[in-house]
């Protein structure tokens, strides 16, 4: 009825020579813990609708190690029950954890939109384990995975889902291109400073924009700039043109674009795109597969948005541990819920 109450009763318990102490379950709490299965039940309404542990557990009266342990044992629970047999198209990420080259990776549901499970660590050892997470049953039912061209997640898939398709994103395909246009716009602006022009200083932000976002204020500047000679316009112009390939029907008719599409890389020289069409020839195969699937990341780009948000929240973690709980439970769409005892 909404008022704080306290159960005390001594619990039958036995001691055993091979055992040790066993102590009889109660039907009001979960063995381990400190309150009523009402209480977590409501406890876990809280947190979910509050989104943040701090303010969830000021409603509740509570200290962080409390709520994180409820959070903690909801998560165990939700795993226990969660159905992973069908699930047919993955996607592997990374996500930074702390200050430094520290990561986690995650295995993520696309069609449901929700984590399987996250591990420390971005090695081959790792994706592996996170691919055994999911058993061998549910591996076999595996179609696609959605990854970029990091060599350790390719290994893995290739070994652990060796009937699934591995699909290039197109989303991190797209960073590294972007990546290569501010390369030579940095190199373009160092070089056109040194003689005292000026036209790409503060223009970083322009070259990085899709097409449809950006403003009718920016098109006027900009416009000027891609009728210019700057080697950043062309190499601007070649990522723009990749866009269309992502567009065909077929993976043959895609092909034959990319085939023309580093024709022109070529006859631009620029080291910087002419890398990253090198990359992409190498791994070609894997990415003509997303004709096949048509997925992408997007859905582990907006877990990944979800994540930050949590972290950010939290300002970092003390642990590992404590950042999965937070993951699986805010993202990993299990089923956590309690039946609780009330007579």
């Amino acid at each position: 009825m909404g008022f704080t109450t306290e159960l005390v009763a001594r619990t039958p318990r036995s001691e055993c020579s091979e055992c040790g102490v066993k102590t009889v379950g109660v039907p009001w709490a979960c063995k381990g813990s400190r309150f009523t299965l009402m209480f977590e039940a409501f406890a876990i309404e809280v947190i979910n609708a509050c989104g943040n542990v701090t303010k969830a557990a000021g409603l509740l009266h509570l200290g962080w190690d409390a709520v994180q342990r409820i959070m903690k044992m909801a998560v165990e629970r939700g795993l226990a029950r969660r159905e992973k047999e069908d699930v047919t198209t993955v996607g592997m990420d990374e996500k930074s954890f702390r200050k430094g080259h520290n990561y986690v990776s995650l295995l993520n549901d696309l069609d449901r939109g929700r984590v399987l499970e996250v591990v420390e660590g971005r090695k081959e050892e790792n994706a592996d384990t996170l691919w055994d997470s999911l058993g061998a049953n549910a591996r076999e039912k595996v179609r696609a995975v959605a990854i970029d061209m990091w060599p350790a997640f390719i290994n893995s898939a290739a070994k652990s889902v060796p009937g699934a398709d591995i699909v290039h994103d197109r989303y991190h395909i797209s960073a590294h291109l972007n990546k290569a246009v501010d390369q030579v716009r940095r190199k373009e602006n160092r070089e056109l400073a040194a003689e005292g022009d000026t036209v790409l200083k503060g223009t970083k932000y322009l070259w990085l924009f899709n097409v449809e976002n950006i403003t009718e204020e920016r098109w006027m500047k900009f416009d000027n700039l891609l009728e210019s000679d700057l080697r950043t316009a062309e190499v601007w112009m070649l990522k723009e043109n990749m866009r269309h390939f992502w567009e065909y029907k077929h993976a043959g008719s895609a092909r034959k674009f990319f085939e023309e599409w580093c024709k022109k890389v070529e006859e631009c020289g620029e080291a910087a795109i002419v890398k990253v069409a090198e990359m992409l020839k190498k791994h070609l195969p894997n990415i003509l597969t997303y004709f096949r699937h048509r997925i992408t990341n997007a859905v582990s780009e907006g877990l990944n948005s979800k994540i930050q948000s949590i972290k950010t929240m939290a300002r970092g973690f003390r642990g590992f541990e404590n950042y999965r709980t937070r993951i699986l439970f805010f993202c990993g769409k299990l089923d956590m819920s309690i039946d609780p005892v009330t007579h």
